[in-house]
């Protein structure tokens, strides 16, 4: 069964393209990942499903209904973390999320004060002496504390630390073990890689590519930065290495291939640096799509 259904989806402001012809489906079970740089068309997507603006052409469907029609219906069994966060400064956090659950048809006390403790979120104190960081644990609380069918997170790690960012996926993966849909927006890849099952890639608006993620990590690449004597001798001229770039001292690359071969011309050269990491999604959308 899709949990949900784009179909053609067009928002523009005026004559500025916020998305453009989004067709996917999500499956129920799924935690499927959404990714693209900022201002790719994320966000735009995901207020336009949530019918929080409307979209100039399409529909999305959720639970099999039109979610424009049925929005305050569907939104009872949706739970959603918005990148940015907003709330009343002089309420204490308890109250704020007391007053999000009399939204839904159901007691969350319990399950508010399980999030709470799990977040390490202190409810007692008012939203204007919170940290960035605490906010977010506020939305994340207040996105998950009606157990929702549907999660719909939107750049939802910024601000917390790693630990937390953990303990955060950890959650999230219990709520879909229970059976809980995740939809997961981020311009980090590897957040995305942790957790999904399937990804669609946004850039400018449009839908560039669909992925399995295990797929995904085969294809991936790794960006090796190098610093040293003697680094520009033809000795990295081999295959697998793209992307180039080229300084007096240093070096960066991406490499698609058997990684032992690196490690074999480093281990013959002087160097003072050489860090291996996950090329950014920009790198990677110049890469693919350029």
């Amino acid at each position: 069964m899709n949990i949900i259904e784009f179909k053609d989806l067009t928002k523009y402001y005026g004559k500025v393209k916020g998305c453009e012809n989004i067709n996917f489906e999500v499956k129920e079970g799924e935690i499927f990942g959404f990714i693209g740089p900022n201002g790719a068309g994320k966000s735009t997507t995901i207020r336009t499903m949530l019918s929080l603006i409307y979209p100039t052409n399409g529909t999305v469907d959720i639970f099999g209904k039109d979610a424009i029609k049925h929005g305050s219906e569907i939104r009872q069994d949706i739970g959603y973390l918005p990148s940015e966060i907003f709330y009343y400064d002089r309420m204490k956090v308890i109250d704020l999320l007391r007053y999000s659950a009399s939204f839904y048809n159901r007691d969350c006390e319990e399950r508010i004060q399980y999030l709470a403790e799990y977040m390490e979120l202190d409810l007692t104190r008012r939203i204007q002496d919170l940290s960035y960081g605490n906010k977010k644990k506020v939305g994340i609380v207040q996105g998950l504390l009606h157990s929702p069918k549907l999660i719909i997170l939107d750049e939802p790690t910024s601000g917390l630390d790693p630990l937390m960012q953990q303990k955060f996926f950890n959650l999230i993966k219990e709520e879909n073990k229970k059976g809980a849909t995740v939809f997961f927006s981020s311009h980090i890849l590897s957040e995305v890689q942790q957790l999904c099952n399937r990804v669609a890639i946004i850039k400018e608006g449009e839908i560039v590519s669909i992925q399995d993620m295990k797929e995904m990590k085969k294809d991936n690449y790794k960006k090796f930065t190098i610093r040293g004597e003697n680094l520009n001798n033809g000795k990295f001229d081999i295959e697998g290495i793209t992307n180039m770039k080229r300084r007096d001292d240093k070096i960066s690359f991406f490499f698609k291939g058997d990684v032992n071969k690196i490690v074999k011309i480093v281990s013959n050269l002087k160097l003072t640096d050489i860090t291996i990491e996950e090329p950014t999604l920009e790198e990677i959308f110049m890469h693919y799509y350029e």
